[in-house]
């Protein structure tokens, strides 16, 4: 097994609806995982034919010592979410690269007076880890959950969120949305009733409210806007996207498409291969054999992260790094190329 792997036994399943699941795994394999509430595990599935890698969040919450356990919802054309909801079983093994993932609570998260955390679907997933972790780690941050399903039957964790909302009532404020209801003002979720909802439950000043949103694109693209619209920072609203959506990358040529070395420093092993557009840093280490993290390869999960310890690296697309990120020198592989000489990185 190549060593950038962990084996995973799966020690439980828990049906939640229909079609999703919550895993659970077993101790002492989980406790090789080091991660953050609002991360993700990266599973690698090896058929006959082709290698395939998906990343599912991380429910658990580690300042509650719980279980690592990942919520799974089955896609119809999804090969790997259908063999986990179809035929995984206690006992089986998956292999993972570790979590990752930017939709984390910011160091300084103490300094902040209430978070808003705006799902819908399956979005609830990294949203539900990062929640406990603010309401039983941080006793001065008040929490707001808008929640959007379809119906109060495909609500996934319904129960386990009216625990949290019974235990933390003077913290945690809990607002369902179900798009079958005949009144638009609990139905779906639109920009003005966002408003409406951070005018009325907002308690704290624009610049020390948080924003975590996970959901499909576009009622994403619209809860940035309403968030903007009602005074909340851009820089304090964080992003998950779980579209599976295939993304065509531009083909933007970089302003060095000369051969440059990229010397990458991964799990105390020094690996040294050649790039040359219009091959990406990753691309390339596959094409040298040389196994680096990844999963989306498109610039949209952060799975292959890298800081650049030396050298330049020039992405031709981000949806995951911040200006904050880019200054720590931080890059992506998968859309990453070496500019102007030679490159270093870290992993």
């Amino acid at each position: 097994m190549n060593d950038l792997y962990n084996k995973l036994t799966i020690s439980k399943i828990k049906r939640e609806l229909a079609d999703v699941k919550t895993f659970y795994f077993e101790e002492p394999d989980a406790q090789q995982i080091y991660y953050e509430p609002g991360q993700y595990l990266t599973f690698v599935l090896q058929t006959a034919t082709q290698e395939i890698r998906r990343s599912y969040s991380i429910i658990s919450a580690p300042v509650l010592g719980e279980p690592l356990a990942i919520g799974v919802k089955r896609i119809p054309n999804g090969a790997f979410s259908r063999y986990l909801i179809d035929q995984a079983q206690p006992g089986d093994q998956l292999l993972t690269i570790g979590a990752a993932g930017f939709f984390t609570l910011p160091p300084d998260i103490d300094a902040y007076q209430q978070v808003f955390f705006l799902a819908a679907g399956s979005g609830i997933t990294p949203v539900f880890s990062l929640l406990k972790t603010v309401l039983y780690a941080h006793p001065t941050l008040r929490a707001v959950l808008i929640y959007s399903n379809r119906s109060r039957e495909e609500t996934i964790f319904h129960a386990e969120l009216d625990q949290l909302a019974s235990k933390f009532p003077q913290r945690l404020r809990i607002e369902y949305l179900y798009s079958n209801n005949a009144v638009l003002a609990q139905a779906r979720l639109y920009k003005d009733l966002l408003k409406s909802f951070i005018a009325k439950l907002g308690v704290a000043p624009r610049e020390k409210t948080l924003a975590y949103l996970c959901g499909p694109t576009e009622y994403m693209r619209m809860c940035v806007y309403g968030l903007r619209e009602a005074g909340v920072p851009f820089e304090n609203i964080k992003r998950e996207n779980f579209s599976t959506d295939t993304l065509v990358i531009p083909k933007i040529q970089p302003p060095d498409t000369e051969v440059h070395t990229v010397t990458v420093h991964l799990r105390k092993q020094k690996l040294e291969f050649q790039v040359q557009y219009p091959n990406t840093i990753l691309q390339a280490a596959k094409k040298h054999g040389i196994n680096l993290p990844y999963s989306c390869e498109t610039g949209r999960c952060g799975s292959c992260v890298a800081r650049c310890t030396a050298g330049q690296v020039w992405m031709s697309y981000n949806e995951v790094l911040t200006e904050k990120d880019l200054a720590k020198k931080l890059a992506l592989t998968c859309v990453g190329y070496p500019i102007n000489g030679d490159v270093w990185l870290e992993i």
